[in-house]
């Protein structure tokens, strides 16, 4: 799964258009850029050790932070001058997708971004300390512009990380509900956890998808390792089983706890249509006498 999330709506707004010109503040802009360029190695110097005061950044090597900090320092300057933020929003996406993974939190990216914000902004301070009347002319083209730039990074990086944390809950949904071809047109089903309704739909599909791969005659699901059901599931449950049915296979269930019946009978299903074993093994010797193979028992083990 490699799609996107939808976009957030105030990421939308953001891309709308670049930094307006606002009596001259084009041209503070541009300044302001010569400025931060000039004095890139100090300015990137004091943000770097604000953040190690800030205990930001923890889960990256020295290096891998210093390489992270050049690049969003330049990426931040050359936003301000040309104001396209679409581009830092691409970038903030890259930037996220590679320091995630790396067990960086939103709020240390959030506060990062602040703090370079706010130290470019004492930067400003110092420069314009004699001649308050420019520096609140910077500080009205600059402020609007760098708050803009912290909203942008920030949406753009929990938007990346609600993608990750999606891809990840379907790749254990996958793994937590395999199906597994026991030998020719036979599976088993085994479910083993909670099963909520966003797994049963997703239980369902990749059953029916597995029926029609290896072309099963007879499916076991054995819910022995799910707790409880509720009605919800329970009747999802029945309809994967029916939904099987019409596709040429019959389903066994076992690993039934009481718990579980009670509730399928409180729904109403009818059990006696049910094709239920008590445990797994069972089922699968009930299996394979649907099959047409014979099943024996030699000292205690069963062999067919």
């Amino acid at each position: 799964m490699d799609e996107r999330p939808e976009e957030h709506p105030q990421t939308r707004a953001l891309h709308e258009s670049h930094w307006a010109d606002h009596g001259g503040g084009e041209h503070l802009l541009s300044q302001l850029v010569a400025h931060l360029r000039e004095h890139r190695t100090r300015l990137q110097e004091e943000w770097s050790q604000r953040i190690q005061q800030a205990h930001l950044l923890t889960a990256m090597t020295p290096q891998e932070m210093a390489a992270e900090t050049t690049s969003v320092y330049d990426n931040y300057v050359e936003v301000l001058e040309t104001g396209n933020v679409e581009a830092l929003q691409h970038y903030a996406r890259d930037l996220s997708e590679r320091i995630i993974p790396r067990g960086v939190e939103t709020h240390e990216v959030v506060g990062i971004v602040l703090l370079l914000r706010d130290v470019l902004a004492r930067s400003l301070f110092e420069k314009y300390q004699r001649d308050f009347s420019r520096l609140n002319e910077v500080l009205d083209a600059y402020e609007p512009a760098a708050n803009r730039i912290a909203n942008t990074v920030a949406v753009s990086f929990v938007d990346e990380r609600e993608r990750i944390i999606r891809q990840q809950q379907d790749a254990i949904r996958e793994l937590s509900t395999p199906v597994l071809p026991v030998r020719e047109r036979l599976l088993i089903l085994p479910i083993i956890g909670v099963l909520d309704s966003e797994r049963a739909r997703q239980l369902t599909e990749q059953l029916l998808s597995g029926i029609r791969k290896h072309r099963a005659k007879v499916v076991v699901i054995d819910i022995t390792g799910s707790p409880d059901v509720d009605e919800a599931v329970a009747n999802h449950l029945v309809q994967t089983v029916d939904a099987s049915r019409l596709m040429g296979a019959s389903v066994i269930i076992t690993g039934l706890s009481p718990k579980i019946a009670q509730t399928l009978v409180t729904i109403g299903v009818d059990l006696s249509k049910m094709n239920t074993i008590g445990d797994l093994q069972g089922g699968l010797e009930e299996a394979e006498r649907l099959l047409g193979y014979t099943v024996t028992r030699k000292e205690g083990s069963t062999s067919s």
